[in-house]
């Protein structure tokens, strides 16, 4: 098991501490999940991230889950599949503190990079990616369901060893 980082949120007061999810966790993921997507992840597909070669860590804010992150380790690359801040706990640092963990977990695991996919009008997302040193790569039509159809996905990267 991980160690569990551990950070204080002015804003509210607690302590925010990152530790490794577990399957017992699934119902307050799938909670937060519907809370910030139009169109969330099923438990099916949540459940299979419960697999060797993921990793699914949680932000907990005085105890309670509040965000989590789902990466998957493909040879020498992190693919950050799902990272999601309950609404409530947003503007606390939780979605920051999840991603620095999940490259520092990648760094010490010897990862070359790290390579996600996020949509072209999540603006808050885009720009915690930049700020961490995100570089986009590409980008993927239609590759998100919309309310009118489909969007764009922005391919973002970070390299980890220069």
């Amino acid at each position: 098991m991980q160690k569990t980082d551990k950070v204080y949120s002015p804003t509210q007061g607690l302590e925010l501490t990152i530790r490794p999810l577990q399957a017992e966790d699934l119902p307050k993921m799938l909670d937060i999940e519907r809370q910030g997507y139009s169109h969330p992840w099923t438990e099916g597909v949540f459940r299979d991230c419960f697999k060797s070669g993921y990793r699914l860590w949680g932000a907990c804010l005085g105890g309670s889950l509040v965000g989590y992150a789902v990466v998957v380790y493909v040879l020498d690359e992190v693919q950050l599949l799902n990272l999601c801040v309950q609404p409530g706990a947003r503007g606390d640092g939780v979605g920051k503190l999840l991603l620095r963990h999940l490259i520092a977990e990648a760094i010490r695991e010897s990862m070359n990079q790290v390579v996600l996919e996020v949509r072209l009008t999540n603006t808050v997302a885009c720009k915690l990616y930049r700020h961490e040193g995100f570089e986009e790569i590409g980008r993927r039509p239609g590759y998100y369901p919309a309310p009118s159809g489909r969007e764009d996905a922005r391919v973002m990267s970070l390299l980890l060893h220069a």
